[in-house]
């Protein structure tokens, strides 16, 4: 999660004022965190409650989209003018008594996706959280694509896959990622759907050369910056961390020291209550995963 956040935090500063260069101070006085933050936060809190729900009641209790709806209203609520603000129909999503998904393909979807990559077990687990997470509100097809392609690539990178092994599947299911982004730098601005960003933002991970590196890859073409960090951070993240550390370094937090540094640097921007859940759930990340491996099932995120 610590990826996404921090891609988030990077990019505020720049979403409103594209910059085309690599060469920028990665934290400033006016970085701030966005609703990908928040968004992403209320994720992570809605899969820990479902799945404290479905082993309570084995199976038979609140749904994981009732759970998401509930926290994702509860933190736009409790947190209602972030850098940025919300876009508009999410806005007003957040604050109706009865909320319904309203068709969108932006890419919201796929900034607050990460959790579903994190926690999963399988790839289809993964696909399956993310579809969820979109349905709630982006239930567009594109919407919903987005979510789908950015929780792939994260378990991917998670469970130790190559750059190319994820690029490769990316292509064959989501996206043709045929682009440099030296190709698009000049040219590139402002997105907000899922296929006009996430795309971007995936080749600034495959481009990169360590975690610091994806960040600024995708903060030099521009655009919706705080979101396409948010998900480059996303992927990027736990990608170098198991590239630099094995998966028992991701676990206990020893990898790349720049990376932990970095990570530092953007927990003064971000309440406690962020840090305790971001650390809460990446504790029920892999102790979930252990329990998957030493007896092939653990307990479900969604009801049947």
């Amino acid at each position: 999660m610590y990826g996404a956040i921090i891609g988030d935090i990077v990019g505020s500063k720049y979403e409103f004022d594209n910059i085309k260069t690599k060469d920028f101070s990665l934290f400033s006085y006016d970085c701030d965190y966005t609703d990908d933050t928040i968004m992403t936060v209320a994720v992570a809190k809605a899969i820990m409650l479902s799945r404290e729900e479905q082993y309570r009641t084995n199976g038979k209790g609140k749904s994981f989209s009732e759970f998401l709806v509930e926290t994702m209203q509860d933190f736009g609520r409790r947190f209602p003018h972030p850098k940025g603000a919300y876009g508009s129909n999410f806005s007003m999503w957040l604050r109706q008594d009865n909320p319904k998904p309203y068709n969108s393909f932006g890419n919201g979807s796929a900034m607050r996706v990460s959790p579903c990559g994190l926690v999963a077990v399988t790839l289809e687990e993964a696909v399956a959280l993310a579809r969820t997470t979109a349905c709630v509100s982006h239930n567009h097809p594109e919407g919903i694509k987005g979510a789908e392609a950015v929780a792939s690539a994260i378990f991917m990178a998670k469970t130790g896959k190559t750059k190319e092994e994820i690029c490769q599947f990316i292509k064959e299911n989501y996206y043709s990622l045929d682009f440099t982004l030296d190709s698009i730098r000049e040219t590139y601005s402002f997105d907000g759907s899922c296929q006009g960003s996430v795309p971007q933002a995936i080749v600034a991970f495959l481009e990169s050369e360590d975690f610091e590196d994806a960040i600024r890859n995708i903060v030099s073409i521009g655009g919706d910056t705080d979101t396409t960090g948010a998900i480059t951070g996303s992927i990027a993240w736990v990608y170098y961390a198991i590239q630099t550390g094995g998966y028992v370094g991701w676990v206990y937090d020893e990898f790349d020291e720049s990376m932990l540094k970095i990570k530092e640097q953007a927990k003064r921007y971000i309440p406690e209550e962020f840090i305790e859940i971001s650390d809460t759930f990446h504790e029920t990340c892999w102790r979930r995963a252990g329990t998957f491996n030493r007896v092939g099932g653990c307990t479900p995120i969604m009801n049947m």
